[in-house]
C-alpha cells in the first residue's frame, strides 16, 4: 500500500485545496493508505516538503493548481520520486492534461493504484532564475501579461479572472520584435506571443497546443504574429477549441531546445507563475517525472 505526503497550497483555489484534499484523503484512508499533510509557507517551502517526502520513499501530493504542481513536479523531476496531484486550483491545466477526473473517488483510485506514467519536464534557464524545471509550458508575451493580472485579481476567479486578464493585456500590448532559436536554427517573429509547450493546455484549459505530448521528447512551439487586436480577440475565444490553428497568424514549430530573445523586456512565465522577462532558454527533459495518472490512450496519441 503506497504512503502519501500531501503538499497543500492554503491559498489556491480561493482556499478550496486543504477542503479539495479531505474528500480525497477519507478514499485513500479507508483504503488502507497512510496520508500525511504538510502545508506550505512558499513555493520555496513546498518543493524542499516535497523533496524530503520523495526522498523517503513517499508518494509526494500537489495540492493547489498549476503553480503548485509545476513547483513540485520540477523539484522532483529527475530524482525519481513518484508525483501525483490533487488539482485544486484555478487552472488545473496539468492535471486536465493527464485525463485526471475530478471526482475525489476515482482520483483516489487512480493515486492508489494506477503505475507510474514517465512524462517530459521542461528546463527554464534565465539570468534571475539560473535553472527551474515546470511542467506544462513557458510562455512569453501577451498571455505571461494576461497571467500576472489574472494573479492579482482579487473579485475574479477562474476562467473569469484570465478572460478579464486577457482583455486588459491585449489593449494595452505593443507588438514586440522577437528573435528565437530553436535547436540552433534562428527566427525572427513580430507578433503577440511565443510559447513552448510540453502540454496542450495553459490558462485554465485553452488548446494551445492541441498536438502536444507529454512523452514524445519534443515541445510544441506556439507563435502568434502581429495582427489587429479584434482578431486577437477572436482568436483567444478560438483557443478553447484549438480553432486558432487554422488562422495564418498562427505557427507552430517543434523542438528539443529553444531560446526566447525580443527588443524590449516582455515578461514571461511558467505553469500559472509570471517569472521575469526575456531572455529565457528552455529546453525538454524527456522522461524525467513519473506521475500517477491514467495511462496514455488514443486520444491521446492523436491529438
Amino acid at each position: 500500500m503506497r504512503e502519501f505526503t500531501a503538499v497543500v497550497n492554503p491559498t489556491a483555489g480561493a482556499s478550496t485545496g486543504a477542503a479539495t484534499l479531505l474528500q480525497v484523503a477519507r478514499h485513500l484512508r479507508e483504503a488502507g493508505a497512510t496520508l500525511e499533510t504538510e502545508y506550505s509557507h512558499s513555493l520555496a517551502h513546498a518543493r524542499e516538503t516535497a523533496l524530503r517526502a520523495g526522498e523517503s520513499g513517499r508518494v509526494v501530493l500537489a495540492v493547489g493548481g498549476d503553480g503548485m504542481a509545476g513547483g513540485i513536479g520540477g523539484a522532483l523531476s529527475g530524482t525519481g520520486a513518484v508525483l501525483g496531484l490533487v488539482p485544486a486550483g484555478r487552472g488545473n491545466d496539468f492535471a486536465r492534461a493527464l485525463r485526471l477526473p475530478a471526482d475525489p473517488a476515482a482520483l483516489a483510485g487512480i493515486l492508489l493504484h494506477a503505475e507510474p506514467r514517465l512524462v517530459d519536464t521542461i528546463e527554464v534557464e534565465s539570468a534571475v532564475h539560473p535553472r527551474t524545471v515546470v511542467l506544462g509550458s513557458v510562455y512569453a508575451g501577451v498571455d505571461a501579461l494576461a497571467n500576472r493580472y489574472a494573479n492579482q485579481s482579487r473579485l475574479l476567479r477562474g476562467a473569469a479572472s484570465y478572460y478579464a486578464g486577457g482583455l486588459r493585456a491585449v489593449a494595452t500590448w505593443r507588438t514586440a520584435d522577437y528573435r528565437i532559436t530553436v535547436d540552433g536554427e534562428e527566427q525572427r517573429h513580430r507578433g503577440y506571443t511565443v510559447v513552448a509547450a510540453n502540454s496542450p493546455y495553459y490558462g485554465f484549459g485553452r488548446a494551445i497546443a492541441p498536438a502536444a505530448e507529454l512523452d514524445d521528447g519534443l515541445l510544441d512551439i506556439v507563435l502568434i504574429r502581429e495582427a489587429p487586436r479584434r482578431l486577437f480577440f477572436t482568436l483567444m475565444n478560438e483557443l478553447k477549441t484549438g480553432a486558432h490553428l487554422r488562422r495564418p497568424e498562427v505557427r507552430v514549430l517543434r523542438g528539443r531546445e529553444l531560446r526566447i530573445e525580443a527588443d524590449r523586456p516582455v515578461p514571461y512565465g511558467a505553469d500559472g507563475e509570471v517569472e521575469a522577462a526575456l531572455p529565457v532558454t528552455v529546453r525538454v527533459r524527456p522522461a524525467d517525472l513519473a506521475v500517477l495518472a491514467p495511462a496514455p490512450g488514443p486520444q491521446d496519441t492523436k491529438r
